[in-house]
Protein backbone atom coordinates (compact mmCIF):
# COMPACT_ATOMS: atom_id res chain seq x y z
CA UNK A 1 0.00 0.00 0.00
CA UNK A 2 1.64 3.80 -1.16
CA UNK A 3 2.22 5.84 1.74
CA UNK A 4 0.55 9.21 1.76
CA UNK A 5 2.52 12.30 1.39
CA UNK A 6 2.47 14.42 4.66
CA UNK A 7 2.21 17.97 3.97
CA UNK A 8 4.34 20.10 5.98
CA UNK A 9 3.44 24.02 6.16
CA UNK A 10 5.32 26.85 6.87
CA UNK A 11 4.85 28.58 10.21
CA UNK A 12 1.95 26.56 11.53
CA UNK A 13 1.96 24.38 14.20
CA UNK A 14 1.84 20.22 13.43
CA UNK A 15 1.05 17.74 16.02
CA UNK A 16 3.57 14.79 15.25
CA UNK A 17 3.29 11.15 16.90
CA UNK A 18 6.28 8.42 16.58
CA UNK A 19 5.90 5.34 18.13
CA UNK A 20 8.20 2.53 19.07
CA UNK A 21 9.14 -0.01 16.90
CA UNK A 22 6.55 -2.58 17.24
CA UNK A 23 5.36 -0.72 19.94
CA UNK A 24 8.09 -1.40 22.35
CA UNK A 25 9.50 0.22 25.62
CA UNK A 26 11.32 3.41 24.25
CA UNK A 27 11.84 4.67 27.30
CA UNK A 28 12.65 2.71 30.42
CA UNK A 29 14.63 4.68 33.12
CA UNK A 30 14.40 8.58 33.40
CA UNK A 31 17.75 9.58 32.29
CA UNK A 32 15.91 7.97 28.94
CA UNK A 33 13.35 10.82 29.37
CA UNK A 34 15.98 13.32 29.93
CA UNK A 35 18.33 12.19 26.76
CA UNK A 36 15.70 12.78 24.75
CA UNK A 37 14.57 16.08 25.88
CA UNK A 38 18.20 17.33 26.14
CA UNK A 39 18.57 16.21 22.40
CA UNK A 40 15.33 17.53 21.40
CA UNK A 41 16.41 20.81 23.19
CA UNK A 42 19.73 21.33 20.99
CA UNK A 43 18.24 20.64 17.84
CA UNK A 44 15.25 22.67 17.66
CA UNK A 45 17.47 25.87 18.09
CA UNK A 46 19.47 24.43 15.47
CA UNK A 47 16.92 24.43 12.91
CA UNK A 48 15.18 26.82 14.22
CA UNK A 49 11.92 24.58 15.22
CA UNK A 50 9.47 25.75 18.08
CA UNK A 51 8.66 23.46 20.12
CA UNK A 52 4.62 24.29 21.90
CA UNK A 53 3.97 21.03 23.66
CA UNK A 54 5.31 17.55 24.21
CA UNK A 55 4.71 14.48 25.98
CA UNK A 56 6.86 11.79 26.34
CA UNK A 57 5.00 8.16 27.06
CA UNK A 58 6.60 4.60 27.30
CA UNK A 59 6.59 3.92 23.96
CA UNK A 60 6.02 6.95 22.01
CA UNK A 61 6.16 10.27 22.15
CA UNK A 62 4.02 13.42 21.26
CA UNK A 63 4.98 16.57 19.96
CA UNK A 64 3.86 20.05 18.81
CA UNK A 65 6.39 21.78 16.52
CA UNK A 66 6.22 24.81 14.47
CA UNK A 67 8.99 24.66 11.67
CA UNK A 68 8.93 28.47 11.28
CA UNK A 69 9.86 29.46 7.42
CA UNK A 70 11.58 26.41 6.36
CA UNK A 71 9.11 23.27 6.46
CA UNK A 72 11.76 20.79 5.49
CA UNK A 73 13.59 21.57 8.77
CA UNK A 74 10.22 19.61 10.49
CA UNK A 75 11.46 16.19 9.25
CA UNK A 76 15.59 16.74 9.57
CA UNK A 77 14.89 17.60 13.77
CA UNK A 78 12.68 14.58 13.76
CA UNK A 79 15.58 12.35 11.72
CA UNK A 80 18.07 13.57 14.34
CA UNK A 81 16.33 13.27 17.54
CA UNK A 82 15.45 9.94 16.83
CA UNK A 83 18.95 8.76 15.25
CA UNK A 84 20.33 10.16 18.70
CA UNK A 85 18.13 8.20 20.78
CA UNK A 86 18.88 4.84 19.13
CA UNK A 87 22.05 5.16 19.23
CA UNK A 88 22.05 5.95 23.26
CA UNK A 89 19.58 2.98 23.52
CA UNK A 90 21.66 0.58 21.56
CA UNK A 91 24.91 1.58 23.40
CA UNK A 92 23.22 0.86 26.96
CA UNK A 93 21.78 -2.19 25.98
CA UNK A 94 24.38 -3.25 23.76
CA UNK A 95 21.96 -4.00 20.84
CA UNK A 96 21.42 -2.90 17.12
CA UNK A 97 18.54 -2.43 14.88
CA UNK A 98 15.96 -0.06 15.05
CA UNK A 99 14.22 1.92 17.99
CA UNK A 100 11.17 3.64 16.18
CA UNK A 101 8.71 2.93 13.25
CA UNK A 102 10.50 4.04 10.17
CA UNK A 103 7.59 6.91 9.91
CA UNK A 104 6.50 9.58 12.36
CA UNK A 105 2.76 10.97 11.90
CA UNK A 106 2.16 14.30 11.50
CA UNK A 107 -0.87 16.61 11.31
CA UNK A 108 -1.47 20.31 10.47
CA UNK A 109 -2.68 22.07 13.28
CA UNK A 110 -5.27 25.37 12.78
CA UNK A 111 -3.94 28.03 15.28
CA UNK A 112 -6.81 29.48 15.91
CA UNK A 113 -9.40 26.92 17.31
CA UNK A 114 -7.05 23.70 17.70
CA UNK A 115 -3.60 24.77 18.95
CA UNK A 116 -4.43 24.82 22.74
CA UNK A 117 -6.86 22.19 22.41
CA UNK A 118 -4.06 19.69 20.89
CA UNK A 119 -1.27 20.76 23.44
CA UNK A 120 -4.24 19.86 26.19
CA UNK A 121 -5.01 16.68 24.55
CA UNK A 122 -1.14 16.09 24.37
CA UNK A 123 -0.43 16.84 28.05
CA UNK A 124 -3.54 14.43 29.05
CA UNK A 125 -2.56 11.57 27.83
CA UNK A 126 -0.70 10.57 31.30
CA UNK A 127 -4.37 10.84 32.56
CA UNK A 128 -6.05 8.67 29.88
CA UNK A 129 -3.32 6.23 30.07
CA UNK A 130 -4.30 5.95 34.10
CA UNK A 131 -0.58 6.32 34.46
CA UNK A 132 -1.25 9.16 37.04
CA UNK A 133 -4.44 10.97 38.40
CA UNK A 134 -3.15 14.65 37.38
CA UNK A 135 -1.43 16.21 34.41
CA UNK A 136 0.98 18.41 36.80
CA UNK A 137 1.94 14.62 38.63
CA UNK A 138 3.77 13.65 35.58
CA UNK A 139 7.29 15.06 35.03
CA UNK A 140 7.85 14.03 31.00
CA UNK A 141 5.40 16.50 29.70
CA UNK A 142 5.16 20.27 28.86
CA UNK A 143 2.09 20.40 31.41
CA UNK A 144 4.06 21.95 34.30
CA UNK A 145 6.01 24.42 32.84
CA UNK A 146 2.73 25.71 31.33
CA UNK A 147 1.37 26.37 34.71
CA UNK A 148 4.47 27.28 36.22
CA UNK A 149 6.24 24.22 37.94
CA UNK A 150 8.67 23.14 35.16
CA UNK A 151 12.28 24.58 34.67
CA UNK A 152 12.64 24.27 30.64
CA UNK A 153 13.10 27.83 29.54
CA UNK A 154 14.04 26.40 25.86
CA UNK A 155 10.28 25.44 25.58
CA UNK A 156 8.38 28.22 22.95
CA UNK A 157 5.45 30.05 24.15
CA UNK A 158 2.45 29.65 21.44
CA UNK A 159 0.54 32.74 20.59
CA UNK A 160 -3.04 31.48 21.73
CA UNK A 161 -1.35 30.18 25.20
CA UNK A 162 0.06 34.08 25.30
CA UNK A 163 -3.14 35.39 24.90
CA UNK A 164 -4.39 33.88 27.93
CA UNK A 165 -3.26 37.07 30.12
CA UNK A 166 -1.14 39.90 30.43
CA UNK A 167 1.23 38.20 33.10
CA UNK A 168 2.65 34.82 33.66
CA UNK A 169 0.53 33.99 36.61
CA UNK A 170 -2.67 34.93 34.77
CA UNK A 171 -1.61 32.79 31.67
CA UNK A 172 -0.81 29.57 33.83
CA UNK A 173 -4.05 29.99 36.22
CA UNK A 174 -6.54 30.39 32.64
CA UNK A 175 -4.57 27.48 31.07
CA UNK A 176 -5.01 24.83 34.19
CA UNK A 177 -8.34 25.75 34.67
CA UNK A 178 -8.47 25.28 30.43
CA UNK A 179 -7.56 21.73 30.96
CA UNK A 180 -9.36 20.93 33.60
CA UNK A 181 -12.87 21.78 31.91
CA UNK A 182 -14.80 19.19 30.59
CA UNK A 183 -13.92 18.26 27.18
CA UNK A 184 -16.07 17.53 23.99
CA UNK A 185 -15.96 13.91 22.54
CA UNK A 186 -16.01 15.59 19.15
CA UNK A 187 -12.89 17.72 20.00
CA UNK A 188 -11.00 14.24 21.33
CA UNK A 189 -12.14 12.65 17.97
CA UNK A 190 -11.31 15.35 15.70
CA UNK A 191 -7.55 15.41 17.34
CA UNK A 192 -7.22 11.20 17.26
CA UNK A 193 -8.26 10.80 13.53
CA UNK A 194 -6.71 13.85 12.01
CA UNK A 195 -3.27 12.09 13.76
CA UNK A 196 -3.69 8.83 13.10
CA UNK A 197 -4.38 9.33 8.95
CA UNK A 198 -2.21 12.02 8.78
CA UNK A 199 -4.17 14.67 7.82
CA UNK A 200 -5.30 18.64 9.15
CA UNK A 201 -6.19 19.48 12.41
CA UNK A 202 -8.66 22.03 12.53
CA UNK A 203 -12.30 22.74 11.11
CA UNK A 204 -13.90 22.71 7.48
CA UNK A 205 -12.67 26.72 6.81
CA UNK A 206 -9.27 25.37 7.71
CA UNK A 207 -9.45 22.91 5.14
CA UNK A 208 -10.95 24.79 2.63
CA UNK A 209 -7.89 27.29 3.20
CA UNK A 210 -5.33 25.31 2.76
CA UNK A 211 -6.85 23.83 -0.17
CA UNK A 212 -7.11 26.64 -1.94
CA UNK A 213 -3.19 27.55 -1.26
CA UNK A 214 -2.02 23.87 -2.03
CA UNK A 215 -4.37 22.52 -5.05
CA UNK A 216 -5.21 19.64 -3.08
CA UNK A 217 -7.82 19.05 -0.66
CA UNK A 218 -7.19 17.10 2.37
CA UNK A 219 -10.76 16.12 3.42
CA UNK A 220 -11.26 13.92 6.51
CA UNK A 221 -11.89 10.37 5.87
CA UNK A 222 -10.72 7.07 5.78
CA UNK A 223 -10.07 6.08 2.55
CA UNK A 224 -10.36 7.87 -1.27
CA UNK A 225 -8.19 9.71 -3.31
CA UNK A 226 -8.23 13.30 -2.47
CA UNK A 227 -10.03 16.07 -4.99
CA UNK A 228 -8.10 17.77 -7.37
CA UNK A 229 -8.08 21.58 -7.18
CA UNK A 230 -7.61 25.00 -9.48
CA UNK A 231 -4.05 25.17 -9.38
CA UNK A 232 -3.03 27.32 -5.93
CA UNK A 233 -3.08 31.05 -6.07
CA UNK A 234 0.21 33.19 -5.17
CA UNK A 235 0.82 32.67 -1.70
CA UNK A 236 2.91 33.60 1.44
CA UNK A 237 2.68 29.62 2.41
CA UNK A 238 5.10 27.06 0.65
CA UNK A 239 4.39 24.20 1.84
CA UNK A 240 6.69 20.94 1.49
CA UNK A 241 4.69 17.64 0.88
CA UNK A 242 7.03 14.65 1.64
CA UNK A 243 6.63 11.52 0.11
Amino acid sequence: MPRHARLVLPHYPHHIIQRGHNRQVVFAHDEDYAYYLDTLKVWKTHYGVKVFAFCLMTNHVHLLLDPGASPPALAQLMKQVAARQTRYVNRLEGRTGTLWESRYKSSPVETERYLLACARYIELNPVRANMVARSEDYEWSSYRDKIGDGCRAWLDVDPCYQELGRSATERASRYQAFVMESIPETEWTLIRHAIQRGQLTGSDRFIDEVAAKIGRRIDRRGQGRPKKLPPPEASSISPVIEK
